[in-house]
């Protein structure tokens, strides 16, 4: 009996079964072709990132498309994405939707919010930093912070995160501040920050980005979606650079006027100035004051009508009731107006020059009013002449 040749359906079917036969892999030899390990497979596997192997009697058979699969999340991860991503990926690719606008979008979510780039640190450079002697308890909490990153198998060598961190912590500490109290101060302010963080997250899904989370996005929205993380992405932190800026601006002010100040010597609280017969007071200015910006200024007095007044005394104001003369009081001024006058009459002479011309600002303003208010009742009086 002749031996028919083969026909086209049934070289195509011993081709498909070849095929099969040549794509089935048992874990280890999957694990063998991806990369992976036999651990990681399976972690994929509990995780949904890959099928479930085919069940033959008592085997597990993997074929192409799980090296594939595998393959697959490896170039994923080198690019920087978590696996939670992946997953969101490789679930839009299995539902044959486009991956641009996916892709693009959770690339901005992943994406650095800052520009700053890890750098690495010796341990030798790193004790030297902090005085040259070595302190373990506080190494393992710069680590627990994440100030610091070990790197497997080297001891001597730390990855820094955040160079500028670092810098803090080195700078705060050759000014006399206790490591503890540093990474102490640091747990705080990371609290209130992650606190920040957790607002502007809230805020911006509810008002900006509440319209793609009630369905899987369009591949229109995931772009959509990405320029608006990229055009918000800097906001968060252009807004906590101002707020910051205009908080230590008024708190430290606030506190370095109280602080310098208070401690003034008795000298410049105790009252130094002349009483004129016309009850006009007049004050002298502390040294002591005047080296730190702050005078001691008496409180003007006044009298009914006005009076000569011998020189230098200041001149008092007409329009005011007489009351008696002050004690004197303490007035901050500009540190490099004092430096001014410091540089322009010596250190001698710069509390007498600032009474001095605090008296000649009174006296001529004094004399500007009685001008100023004598004007006006001349013009008055020749209103009412001309009137009748």
């Amino acid at each position: 009996m002749n031996e028919q040749p083969p026909t086209a359906e049934s070289r195509t079917t011993e081709s498909r079964a070849a095929e099969r036969r040549t794509t089935e892999y048992r874990i280890e030899d999957l694990a063998h072709l991806s990369g992976a390990t036999v651990r990681t497979i399976r972690a994929y596997q509990d995780r949904g990132l890959l099928p479930r192997p085919e069940r033959r009697g008592r085997a597990n058979v993997y074929g192409d498309a799980h090296l594939a699969r595998l393959r697959q999340i490896a170039d994923l991860l080198d690019r920087g994405y978590t696996l939670a991503s992946i997953k969101d990926l490789l679930a839009a690719w299995d539902a044959g939707r486009d991956l641009g606008g996916v892709l693009g979008l959770v690339a901005e979510i992943d994406g650095p919010w800052t520009d700053e780039e890890a750098s690495r640190i010796s341990r030798t450079d790193l004790d030297a930093a902090f005085g040259g002697s070595p302190d373990e308890t506080v190494l393992s909490e710069a680590v627990e912070l994440g100030v610091l990153e070990r790197i497997p198998g080297r001891d001597d060598e730390f990855l820094v995160p955040s160079p500028q961190e670092l810098a803090v912590a080195t700078e705060l500490h050759s000014a006399g501040v206790p490591l503890t109290a540093i990474y102490g101060h640091l747990r705080e302010v990371r609290d209130q920050v992650e606190h920040i963080a957790a607002r502007f997250v809230d805020f911006t899904t509810a008002h900006v980005f509440q319209q793609f989370l009630d369905h899987p996005p369009t591949e229109a929205e995931a772009a959509e979606a990405a320029a608006l993380i990229r055009r918000l992405r800097p906001l968060a932190q252009q807004t906590i650079d101002a707020e910051l800026a205009r908080a230590m601006r008024t708190l430290a002010t606030r506190s370095l006027r109280h602080h310098l100040s208070e401690p003034l010597p008795s000298e410049a609280r105790r009252p130094t100035g002349s009483v004129a017969e016309a009850g006009a007071a007049t004050g002298s200015v502390a040294e002591a004051g005047a080296a730190t910006g702050s005078v001691t200024k008496p409180r003007p007095a006044s009298h009914l009508s006005p009076a000569p007044v011998p020189a230098p005394g200041p001149v008092a104001d007409p329009r005011t009731a007489a009351t008696p003369a002050a004690l004197p009081e303490s007035v901050l001024l500009p540190a490099e107006a004092v430096q001014a006058v410091r540089e322009l009459v010596g250190a001698d002479n710069t509390a007498a020059f600032i009474a001095a011309a605090a008296r000649r600002e009174v006296q001529a303003r004094t004399m500007d009013a009685l001008v100023a208010g004598g004007s006006s009742r001349a013009d008055g009086l020749g209103t009412r002449d001309r009137r009748y």
